[in-house]
C-alpha cells in the first residue's frame, strides 16, 4: 500500500492542489502528470495578452518549475495516463509506465470542439487552447493577413481583437444571431458587435461553416449559405468538451462531466476531481453545473486538496468569469440562464462603460460588468446572498452601486 496522492492532468486545478495539499499538512509523496511539456500555466492569456506577444512563457506559468521540486512533486511532463485500474489502485501510462496510487485526482481538463468539415485539415486551420497553438498562430501575424474566425464566443473575439491590433483583416462567423449569444443578453451582444465593427472587424452572424478551400493550406471558409471568405489563417473557436474518457473507463460516474460531489469526491471515494472536467451540485442555484473558468478551477483544487488530506471544506460558490477585448474588460459574476429582466445601469449605446443586472422574479442571479469593476464586486456579493433589488434602483446611477440594495 501507498499513500501516495496523484494528480493527473496539469493545469489550473492541478497546480492549486498541489500548493494546497502542503498547506493542508500533507506531508506524503505526491506525482504530477501532464500531456504537454511544460509545466502548469495560465490558458486565459493564452487568447489575450500572450497571444499579442505582450507577455511571454514567464509570466503565464502558475508557478516556477523548481516549485513542484521544492514542495516533493515528483513531475512527468509529456506523459499521459491510459488508463486506471481501480481494483488495484494503479495506473498505466502511454509508455507502459505502471504507478501505484493511495488517492488520485483527476483534474484531466477540457479539449477542442472540433470542426468536422471538408478541409478541416488543411494547413492554415487553427485552433486555441495550448502555447503551441498559440505559437502557430503568431506565425500569420502580418500586417494585411486575412483570418476568418469561426466562432463568436469569447475566444473566437478575443483573437479577433488581438488580431485587429495587429492589423489583420479579421472576419468572424457566428452561427447564431448574435455574438456571445449563450452567456450575454442581445443588450451586451450588440454592444460588442459595435465596438468590434469599429475597431474593423467584419462580424457574420447566422453563418454555418460548410468547409474550407485550399490545395494544401486554406485559401478560403466556405459558408452553409452559399458565401465565401478569402483568408490565409483561420482559427476556429466553437467551444470545448470536458475529457472524462480516463474516468469513464475506469466505470467513474459521468454526467455532462466527472460527476463529484460538494467535497470534490467522485463516485470512488479515493479519487476525487477537479476543474473543467467535473460537474458538481451548486446550492446556489439549485442545480449540477460544469464550469469552465479559472475560479472553478481554482476553488475546486483547494477543496479536493483538502478532501484528499482528510478533511472537508466544501465547494459552493457563485462562479465568475471574464473577458478582455481592446480595452473593454467583461466581468460576470453568476449566470444568466433562465432570468425574466434584465436591467442596464449605463449607456451600452455610446460609452464603453455599463453593467447589466440579471434578475429572476426580482432575485438577482447574474451581473455582467464592462468596465465597471464597482458594480462586478458588489454583484458577487448580493449573488451570493440572492438578494431581491428594485429594478428602478439598479438603473438609477445617482444611487452609488453600494446602495442599490436599499
Amino acid at each position: 500500500m501507498t499513500d501516495e496522492i496523484i494528480i493527473i492532468g496539469a493545469g489550473q486545478a492541478a497546480a492549486q492542489a498541489v500548493q494546497s495539499l502542503r498547506a493542508e499538512g500533507f506531508a506524503g509523496p505526491i506525482r504530477l502528470f501532464g500531456d504537454e511539456p511544460y509545466a502548469p500555466y495560465q490558458r486565459p492569456p493564452l487568447s489575450k495578452k500572450f497571444l499579442a506577444g505582450e507577455i511571454g512563457y514567464d509570466r503565464v506559468e502558475l508557478k516556477a518549475e523548481d516549485f513542484y521540486a521544492q514542495s516533493g512533486v515528483a513531475t512527468h511532463w509529456s506523459t499521459r495516463v491510459t488508463e486506471i485500474d481501480r481494483r488495484n489502485k494503479r495506473l498505466l501510462t502511454g509508455d507502459g509506465q505502471e504507478f501505484a496510487y493511495g488517492k488520485l485526482l483527476l483534474a484531466t481538463g477540457s479539449r477542442v470542439r472540433e470542426i468536422n468539415v471538408p478541409g478541416f485539415d488543411l494547413e492554415g486551420v487553427h485552433y486555441l487552447r495550448n502555447i503551441d497553438d498559440v505559437k502557430s498562430i503568431q506565425a500569420h501575424f502580418r500586417p494585411g493577413a486575412k483570418m476568418v474566425v469561426v466562432g463568436g464566443g469569447y475566444i473566437g473575439l478575443e483573437v479577433a481583437a488581438v488580431a485587429a491590433k495587429r492589423g489583420i483583416e479579421v472576419t468572424v462567423l457566428e452561427a447564431a444571431d448574435r455574438v456571445m449569444a449563450r452567456v450575454v443578453d442581445p443588450i451586451v451582444s450588440h454592444f460588442y458587435e459595435r465596438v468590434h465593427a469599429e475597431e474593423g472587424v467584419k462580424i457574420e452572424t447566422g453563418v454555418t461553416v460548410a468547409g474550407f478551400e485550399g490545395d494544401t493550406k486554406v485559401e478560403a471558409v466556405v459558408s452553409g449559405e452559399g458565401g465565401r471568405y478569402p483568408c490565409d489563417v483561420v482559427v476556429v473557436g466553437i467551444g470545448i468538451l470536458p475529457n472524462t474518457e480516463l474516468a469513464a473507463e475506469a466505470g467513474l460516474h459521468v454526467e455532462n462531466g466527472i460527476a463529484v460531489d460538494e467535497f470534490c469526491r467522485t463516485s470512488d471515494p479515493d479519487i476525487c476531481a477537479a476543474g473543467d472536467c467535473t460537474s458538481h451540485p451548486n446550492g446556489i442555484y439549485g442545480t449540477r453545473l460544469r464550469l469552465e473558468s479559472v475560479h472553478n478551477a481554482i476553488e475546486q483544487g483547494k477543496t479536493a486538496a483538502a478532501t484528499l488530506a482528510g478533511k472537508e471544506k466544501p465547494y459552493n460558490q457563485v462562479p465568475w468569469f471574464w473577458s478582455d477585448q481592446y480595452d473593454l474588460k467583461l466581468q460576470i459574476t453568476g449566470l444568466s440562464n433562465g432570468y425574466t429582466q434584465a436591467v442596464v445601469r449605463g449607456d451600452p449605446t455610446t460609452g464603453r462603460s455599463f453593467a447589466v443586472f440579471y434578475l429572476k422574479e426580482g432575485v438577482l442571479i447574474a451581473v455582467d460588468a464592462i468596465n465597471r469593476a464597482p458594480e462586478f464586486m458588489m454583484a458577487k456579493m448580493l449573488t451570493a446572498r440572492k438578494a431581491v433589488l428594485d429594478p428602478a434602483r439598479i438603473a438609477d446611477e445617482s444611487i452609488a452601486v453600494k446602495e442599490i440594495a436599499g
